[in-house]
């Protein structure tokens, strides 16, 4: 890959990330399409900055969680819709001043909520505590190997 195309790939990776972390605070932008986009320009051009991106303690997650199928996690859907609806709120009753720019601001909110609600939900697996010297549970054997499974007669 030739350095230009390389650093065009980062430059947009990194103005995706950015706007990605403004929509987590302005839900007037889609936060997941940024920080997927940028992803993607990562993985095309920087290891370095894709592994970054993938194990960053803030994005990681949400960005592995939505690519692997998993959802989104129920607080982040709540924070969210909150914040999406107050700031569109705020926006359309204040500051727009035609009807039909409120209808469109209102429809927009409506649009989102409606994706994020139909968005599958993740449920991280509970964390098991184990005192330091205890073993985890071994799986159950199927049940022809259980040492005292006896046939019905």
């Amino acid at each position: 890959m030739n350095d230009l195309k390389k650093t065009l790939l980062i430059a947009c990776g990194t103005l995706c990330v950015a706007l990605g972390v403004v929509g987590i605070f302005f839900p007037v932008l889609p936060t997941t399409p940024f920080l997927l986009l940028a992803a993607v320009c990562y993985a095309r051009s920087s290891e370095r900055f894709y592994h970054w991106l993938l194990t960053n303690r803030w994005l990681g997650e949400y960005i592995r969680n939505y690519r692997e199928g998993r959802g989104i996690a129920l607080k982040q859907k709540v924070l969210t819709i909150t914040l999406l609806w107050l700031s569109i709120g705020y926006a359309a009753i204040f500051v727009a001043p035609i009807w039909w720019v409120r209808l469109i601001l209102f429809g927009i909110a409506a649009g989102v909520t409606i994706h994020l609600v139909r968005t599958k939900t993740y449920r991280p697996e509970p964390q098991v505590t184990r005192s330091p010297g205890e073993h985890p549970p071994l799986p159950e054997p199927p049940g022809h190997l259980k040492q005292n499974a006896l046939p019905d007669n």
